[in-house]
């Protein structure tokens, strides 16, 4: 964004951060990880386990949260490993991106993979899988996310790094502790309706319709459904960093 360079003083206004209070580069300038969920609770977690993992943290230690000046969502650090709630669906999940990727920018870091992790719904695969992304797809199953702007629609692609998708299949083949596929996974815009559930206040389908339309999907590659995806994948490619 060439704006930002004639801002006096950028703030990330929903991760309670700024340029003109914060030294970016001094307090994430080493990061090199990001990894990113819905669950506050869930990121919190997180960055306990891999501190043990890393050797960087003891048992019971607790973990600041780097955004708590807000309550829209949270940020963990151990090392080079920063963990951020980005809440749920496509609109939260794009604001804590354009926010986060303006603060890995001011922290002048590089080299940079940002990976989401979080629970969906699987389509043809034992609970407890893991579904290694490929490329996102919308609910007509095409790679893109379609964003209006400024009364335009732009259309974006969503299709994610391939090489990632192998190093961390391989990851998990040396592990052997889940059932891990890689496959294409459907991003919705809403959790019921969206994606074919008969429990929400209103549907106008049958089950067999449902049916059907699942089968379509997995037919088409697709193994997982959540909310999130496609503007994660579109804004990472755009921005140049690897995602998955």
């Amino acid at each position: 964004n060439p704006h930002l360079e004639k801002m006096k003083e950028d703030i990330l206004y929903h991760f309670a951060l700024g340029t003109g209070t914060h030294d970016f580069p001094a307090l994430f300038g080493d990061v090199k990880f990001v990894c990113v969920g819905g669950s506050p609770s869930r990121m919190k977690a997180f960055i306990a386990y891999i501190a043990e993992e890393l050797g960087l943290g003891s048992p019971g230690c607790d973990y600041p949260n780097i955004c708590a000046g807000t309550d829209r969502y949270t940020m963990y650090k151990v090392g080079p490993v920063l963990s951020v709630s980005h809440g749920m669906g496509i609109p939260s999940i794009s604001i804590m991106l354009h926010e986060l990727i303006k603060l890995l920018y001011h922290a002048k870091c590089s080299n940079i993979t940002i990976i989401r992790i979080g629970t969906s719904g699987g389509i043809g695969l034992e609970p407890g899988s893991v579904v290694i992304t490929r490329q996102s797809v919308d609910a007509t199953f095409k790679p893109q996310l379609e964003q209006v702007i400024l009364g335009k629609t732009v259309v974006r692609s969503t299709n994610l790094d391939e090489e990632l998708a192998k190093e961390l299949m391989q990851c998990s083949k040396e592990m052997g502790q889940f059932n891990t596929v890689i496959g294409n996974t459907m991003c919705t815009l809403d959790f019921y309706e969206g994606q074919g559930r008969l429990d929400g206040a209103i549907c106008l389908y049958s089950e067999e319709e449902k049916m059907q339309y699942l089968k379509e999907a997995y037919d088409s590659g697709i193994r997982n459904i959540e909310m999130e995806s496609s503007v994660f994948a579109a804004m990472c490619n755009f921005s140049g960093i690897k995602g998955k």
